[in-house]
Order: C-alpha cells, then structure tokens, then sequence
C-alpha cells in the first residue's frame, strides 16, 4: 500500500516524540451532508482510530487529542450526552487493541464533571494497559488550558504557604511538575483540522515551542496520507528555540 511505503520513508530520528491534536471539524462534516451533528462525532471516532494506529506504527511514543473542552459542556444536552455515550464506546471497543499493541491510556482535565459510567470506563481502562510502554494515548476530557495553569499556580502557592518551597525556588521545571502533563514531554508538533487558526485554550503552557500545522480538512475527513505528509513536512522544519538557525 502507498501509506505503508510512505511510513518507511521518514526518518525515526527526526520524528516528533509527542503530536498533539486539536480534532475540529465533525459538526461541520455532518452539515455539509444534513446529517445530525452525532453522525459528525461517530465518523470523527473512526479517524481517532486511524490517527493512533499510524503513531504507532511510526513510532511516535505521545498522542495527545483535544477530545471534549471544558467550553464543550455549553452544548445541547442532548449532544453532550450523546459524545459521552461514544466515549465509552470508543473505550470498551478499543481497549483489545491497546492491550494488544502495548499502549498505554491517560486522560487530562476536569475528570470529576464526567458523568459516573464514563468515569468508571476510563478508570478501568488506565488500570488495564497501565503496565503498557509502547505508546501512550492521551485523551483531553473536560480540558483547559487555562484552568491547568490556575491549579499549577494554586498548588505551588499551598507548597510556599506550608514551606515546602521557597519563591525563589519557582521555576519552569516545578511549574511544568505541577500540570497534567507532567508525565510526558512537551509537543514538538500541534496539529489543527477544519483550517481554525487558533489553539483554542488547550495545552498552552505547553505548547510554547511547538511547530504548528492547520489543515484545513475537517477531522472525518482527515486520512492517514495527510498524516503522513504532515510528520513529513515536520522532518523538514529547522527548530530554533530561539536561536540563529544554520542558514
């Protein structure tokens, strides 16, 4: 298959360690075919599927989706309850896979507003492919960026009050140990569908250094070709940090 020899193009040393995904796009897909917006959010959930079987099979080790904001829960009910109920879904039909592929699940955000039945899926789903170290699929449920931040910055100021740490002893380092990532590396690449060029309040201490990639496909649509082609065109960026590049 043509997606197959294009893996074995790019090259393992120039791969981003952590890709981080803003998946945009379903309730639009689903206009475009006056179908319900669920129908959106069903296809979108066969992308997710691909988008994790190519990391892996490239060899990328974080995968990181945007999959429900904290803004999200200002939908219908009707919708949320219906994006809750694909959620576990999702989970119960992918954990076989995970197990099986040696991937291990995470999940950042406000997990106590997710209703009790998917709380429990995600719980028995981190306890099952906890021992994994292939790959690890993080999932950003009831995510902010800013309200990360907000109890990064609450937990240090308790640590100064209680004189476990001095101020001075603040730095980015301790800061980045109080988040929700702070098991795994910063995204090197960020990747937005359905061409919105904003970062929509997500991983935003984070993402401080990342390149930066909007397609202007909607996530349905999204192929493992296009993916391709964007860990591709990544492997061609000179990262600068700031610095004089080699030009």
């Amino acid at each position: 298959m043509k997606s197959d020899s294009e893996i074995t193009q790019l090259d393992p040393a120039l791969l981003p360690t952590h890709v981080a995904i803003i998946m945009d796009g379903n309730g639009r897909w689903a206009k475009k075919r006056l179908q319900n917006r669920v129908k959106g959010h069903e296809k979108g959930a066969d992308t997710v599927r691909m988008v994790v079987r190519i990391s892996r099979e490239t060899g990328i080790r974080f995968l990181t989706l945007y999959a429900f904001s904290t803004e999200n829960w200002q939908r219908p009910k009707t919708e949320v309850s219906a994006l809750m109920t694909l959620l576990n879904r999702f989970l119960r039909s992918e954990l076989s896979e995970m197990r099986q592929n040696n991937i291990r699940f995470a999940v950042i955000g406000e997990t106590g507003r997710l209703p009790d039945s998917v709380r429990i899926e995600i719980d028995r789903t981190i306890h099952q492919t906890r021992d994994n170290d292939g790959m690890q699929l993080t999932l950003a449920l009831s995510y902010g960026g800013r309200t990360e931040i907000l109890n990064a910055a609450r937990a240090l100021a308790d640590s100064v009050l209680s004189g476990k740490i001095d101020v001075a002893g603040i730095d980015e380092q301790s800061f980045s140990e109080h988040l929700y990532t702070s098991a795994m590396p910063d995204p090197e690449l960020l990747i937005r569908t359905s061409g919105e060029f904003r970062v929509s309040n997500f991983l935003l201490w984070q993402i401080a250094y990342s390149e930066i990639y909007v397609t202007n496909t909607l996530w349905p649509d999204f192929t493992k070709e296009e993916f391709i082609e964007i860990l591709k065109d990544f492997q061609g960026r000179e990262r600068r940090f700031g610095r004089v590049g080699t030009e």
